[in-house]
């Protein structure tokens, strides 16, 4: 097993010379860049005027995801091997998260079972250490941390709010978000994006009607 954070543990033998996340990655270009880990590995898919697009398609895509501020931070800059075993392993997290947010109160017998097949390859530890209490995350190979570590933020938010888990009110828009507004009110994925054109298209509507 390889660990994280607080502890060192026995990393398991990596591929020779595998390629990592450049210092600087290109610009990720999703239109919602913000949300936690758990719902930003769904939003690697997105729609807008040009079509449908998923960053997840190449191993250039997963290098801009992994290299993303909120990855990083979420990952603690843990070095991540950017090859078709992460991606895979990725993408397999991704399709667990989709049964699961589908009813995120009452997930069925499929989610439960997807989600903890991920789940499987990772734990969180505590230990005591020289310098005091330590909290460390293990799992079966690098390659695994990003798909694991997204399954268990997505298990945060359920044990947090998870009415607050949602899909954006717009039926052409496929992304998700977690509503941390006071009131628990938000309905769009952004203002700026489909908040706007609800709101041009109730004018809109309203206008023609009179």
């Amino acid at each position: 097993m390889t660990g994280y954070g607080g502890c060192v543990l026995p990393a398991t033998t990596a591929k020779e010379g595998p390629r990592t996340v450049p210092p600087t990655p290109d610009a990720d270009p999703r239109p919602l860049t913000d949300e936690p880990l758990g719902i930003d590995l769904l939003n690697t898919r997105w729609i807008d005027a040009s079509g449908r697009h998923d960053l997840l398609d190449s191993l250039d895509g997963l290098a801009i995801w992994l290299g993303s501020p909120l990855v990083r931070q979420a990952l603690d800059s843990a070095p991540v091997p950017v090859e078709e075993e992460t991606l895979q392993r990725l993408l397999r997290a991704r399709a667990a998260l989709d049964e699961a947010i589908a009813s995120p109160r009452q997930p069925g017998p499929g989610a439960v079972e997807a989600l903890n097949s991920v789940l499987a390859h990772g734990r969180t530890g505590h230990r005591l250490t020289a310098d005091g209490p330590a909290t460390f995350t293990e799992v079966d190979a690098p390659s695994w941390l990003p798909a694991w570590q997204a399954a268990r933020d997505y298990l945060r938010l359920l044990g947090e709010r998870p009415e607050r888990i949602r899909a954006c009110g717009n039926p052409e828009c496929i992304l998700h978000f977690y509503d941390v507004s006071k009131n628990g009110t938000r309905r769009w994925c952004s203002m700026a994006g489909c908040g706007n054109r609800a709101k041009a298209q109730r004018h809109y509507a309203r206008t023609k009607s009179t």
